[in-house]
């Protein structure tokens, strides 16, 4: 199926509803499929999957291990080639898109450079693009304000928390102003509590830079919390199950997860993943949204 650009406004952060409407297509992606090895044993990750992201969004893929949801990340990115099919960024092939430098990555580990400062870790970039060194300089300085790691600049990587380091990391993605920033997990390796502290500072930045996002992530109430919508694949092959518009209001707060909207949609993917009917209890009723949202029930 194909994901369809969301019709409405009603998730769009306070002031972007015209950035959140817009028909222009980042990703287009038609009749994807991977299979590796396919001369010898043959292991298809991907099938027939079609998507489309519009500018602005932020789309979360979520569904089992092994699903091709970071296969298909990469795909969009040209880091692997696509058996069948084709994806265009910015209505250009893949590879174009990524030697015209059109996206940003970020991985679930930051990758950082221990011997160069975090200031020169944001620079790297814009040094292999030449870029001069003022401009270097600037850049980084304005994306460490945006990250609020400013007064970290001189720092070393070794010398910061995890959370940082990959806010670093992000910073680095947004050097050369991308229009489409990729996310693999990148907070599967933090702890709870610093998970979403850098979910909401993720927000922060989606909304000041207006950049689409499309993020890869195992977690549920994250995929929910951040996007505005998210791709649901099924088990190997992959291929995209349903799409769930997701229409909670911006700004999005620590007091988002406390509403009830929020535990229904989280419910909603929850179900859409596992192919399970909702328990019902003696009375006939729906068990509380809390618990079964948190996987109490």
């Amino acid at each position: 199926m194909t994901a369809q650009p969301q019709p409405t406004s009603s998730s769009a952060p306070s002031g972007s509803s015209e950035r959140r409407t817009s028909v222009r297509r980042v990703v287009e992606a038609r009749g994807l499929g991977k299979t590796f090895d396919p001369d010898g044993a043959g292991v298809t990750a991907l099938e027939n999957v079609d998507l489309e992201v519009s500018a602005g969004e932020f789309v979360s893929l979520i569904g089992p291990s092994g699903c091709g949801k970071s296969t298909l990340l990469r795909l969009i990115g040209d880091l692997t080639d696509a058996t069948t099919g084709e994806v265009l960024v910015n209505g250009r092939p893949a590879r174009q898109a990524r030697l015209g430098r059109e996206y940003g990555m970020v991985f679930q580990a930051p990758v950082l450079m221990d011997w160069r400062t975090v200031a020169r870790n944001v620079e790297l970039p814009l040094e292999v693009m030449r870029f001069p060194k003022a401009e270097r300089e600037r850049r980084s300085s304005r994306l460490l304000r945006l990250v609020e790691l400013d007064d970290f600049a001189g720092k070393y990587p070794w010398q910061l928390s995890g959370g940082m380091q990959q806010r670093v990391a992000i910073a680095r993605a947004l050097a050369f102003d991308p229009k489409l920033l990729l996310m693999d997990e990148p907070f599967g390796a933090l702890d709870e509590m610093t998970r979403e502290r850098m979910n909401l500072e993720l927000m922060r930045i989606w909304r000041e830079t207006e950049t689409t996002i499309l993020f890869v992530t195992h977690s549920i109430p994250e995929a929910v919390f951040l996007s505005t919508r998210v791709v649901v694949m099924s088990p190997r092959p992959g291929r995209i199950n349903r799409v769930i518009d997701i229409d909670l209001p911006h700004p999005r707060t620590f007091d988002t997860r406390e509403q009830r909207r929020y535990f229904e949609l989280v419910i909603e993917v929850r179900e859409a993943l596992r192919g399970i009917e909702m328990a019902v209890d003696a009375d006939g009723g729906r068990p509380d949204e809390r618990i079964v949202a948190e996987g109490l029930s």
